[in-house]
């Protein structure tokens, strides 16, 4: 796999890794115009930071202001980069409303991404930076540049109107991450019943119905908490996302290939994990290398999507030994959250396998316990493949998706980006039963909101992409959907190897 691969010993500079490279000599991660630029004030204990200019990355492996991620200088802060300008989040992690475990995805790297497009009022959020530590001298163009999405007409617009006529300033209660309540409360109650007959009967209709609870779990309760979009309550978020723990995955591991790693990069051949880690068995993308057997991806696919759920398995450990996802490293990961990812293993199995296995011995745990991951898999693979796998989402013929993804990251339109590389399908009823991620448009462009709300800000933002002229895939149903990935999966498994461009040429050439 393409994870293994990227490992960190084949990188000159695995340190500055922070999206998964590290950014090249002459390609800038600093470059490009600063239209969306907020006065951040130092405050009086610190030394006002200078103004960071637009350079050019430098060509020495150090640059001025020492290694911001092992130089003793700055390894004793708790850093993050907001728009050029470094900050230290110490005092403020255990302050932040929403939890510290979400502003942690932001130690270590440059997080204007995450900051924009967690905040409905960002107005609100420039307020609470303006009061934090600036550090000056800090070496700003070592780490990679996060894209803007504040600089974003699109962004800007839909957001403006999201807030005047859905919510009606009301956002600023917590409005925007109410809605879910009542739907995480049927969604779990659902799973309990289901574990009630599992433990009553573990066989191959009991572990269906709870694989099926697992999945309604991981597509709605886990996915909305650990955005921080199921309450107001920090404590609900936080507990909502742990269930990805109990049905078998890693919340922490989530927040940081799903977070920092997907949704800001949206199908980015070089940054976004869903591209690639599934590779080799899987060509998602016609920028990565070509095998022979993927002509025949489209059919063999269906056979190893069962097996997803073992791939998390695997992945979850190794990121854990590694200190990194295939999309990003743990910088802000502390010791606490990653004792979750081995109590999260073993209450898992124990819950799964150990309680059956007493109840009613070891043939009817391994078939229970078989048929909860075969169907918990098939669910999640079938819903996850086709948000960002059909034509239109991806560069695989010439068209807005291609041009924009060709761009350098500081130049693209971040709105648009995530409107082009994503596709919708169905509408309420898909929406409650995927937490919102048939409006895999909507999710992406707000992804704190609840998703309850996805359907009325989905009128706005195809209004808009009309107004504009901007792409807008959506698609009636699920079955609809399926029908254009498989074809999709076959064009791309035939495709010959695009040429990439910048770092992900680089990354790319090691396979």
């Amino acid at each position: 796999m393409i994870a293994q691969q990227l490992s960190q010993k084949q990188i000159v500079r695995p340190r500055a890794l922070v999206h998964g490279v590290a950014p090249l000599p002459g390609r800038s991660c600093l470059r490009g115009p600063r239209r969306f630029s907020p006065s951040v004030a130092a405050p009086e204990r610190e030394v006002a930071v200078a103004e960071q200019p637009a350079v050019e990355a430098p060509s020495a492996p150090v640059p001025a202001g020492g290694d911001p991620w092992e130089g003793a200088k700055w390894t004793k802060y708790k850093w993050t980069v907001y728009r050029g300008v470094a900050y230290d989040l110490t005092s403020f992690i255990d302050r932040h409303p929403a939890g510290n475990w979400l502003i942690q995805l932001a130690i270590g790297r440059d997080c204007t991404a995450l900051f924009e497009s967690y905040h409905l009022r960002p107005e609100v959020a420039v307020g609470h930076l303006k009061r934090l530590p600036v550090l000056a001298d800090f070496p700003v163009d070592a780490v990679p540049r996060a894209p803007y999405p504040n600089d974003s007409d699109l962004y800007n617009t839909v957001r403006q109107r999201v807030r005047a006529e859905i919510f009606k300033g009301t956002e600023i209660k917590g409005a925007h991450r109410s809605g879910s309540e009542l739907a995480a409360a049927a969604i779990l109650g659902y799973a309990v019943a289901a574990y009630g007959l599992y433990c009553w009967d573990a066989n191959l209709l009991t572990g269906t119905l709870l694989g099926l609870a697992g999945a309604w779990i991981g597509l709605t309760v886990q996915h909305c908490g650990n955005h921080g979009a199921m309450s107001t309550n920090t404590w609900v978020n936080k507990a909502m996302g742990l269930c990805d723990d109990l049905i078998g995955g890693s919340s922490l591991m989530w927040r940081y290939h799903h977070q920092v790693s997907h949704h800001i990069h949206c199908n980015d051949e070089a940054f976004d994990e869903d591209v690639f880690s599934a590779f080799p068995l899987l060509r998602f993308d016609a920028r990565l290398p070509r095998k022979w057997y993927h002509k025949y991806q489209h059919i063999y696919m269906w056979m190893a999507f069962p097996f997803l759920q073992l791939a998390f398995q695997y992945g979850d450990i190794n990121a854990l030994l590694t200190n990194r996802t295939a999309g990003a490293t743990l910088y802000g990961a502390d010791q606490q959250e990653k004792n979750t990812v081995l109590l999260g293993k073993v209450a898992h199995y124990t819950l799964l396998a150990g309680i059956p296995l007493l109840l009613h011995g070891p043939q009817a745990a391994l078939i229970g316990a078989a048929a909860y991951t075969l169907t918990q898999s098939i669910v999640l693979s079938a819903t996850f493949a086709v948000s960002h796998n059909v034509p239109e989402s991806k560069p695989l013929q010439e068209g807005p998706t291609q041009a924009t993804l060709d761009e350098e990251i500081d130049e693209r339109d971040w709105g648009v980006q995530q409107v082009l590389t994503s596709a919708n399908w169905g509408g309420v009823i898909g929406n409650f039963f995927t937490g919102g991620l048939n409006l895999q448009i909507e999710h992406h462009l707000f992804p704190a909101i609840s998703f309850m709300h996805y359907p009325a800000i989905s009128k706005i933002v195809a209004d808009e992409c009309a107004k504009r002229g901007i792409q807008y895939a959506h698609y009636p149903t699920l079955p609809e959907i399926l029908s254009r990935f498989s074809k999709f999966m076959q064009q791309v498994g035939e495709a010959d190897q695009t040429p990439a461009r910048g770092v992900a040429a680089q990354q790319l050439a090691r396979l």
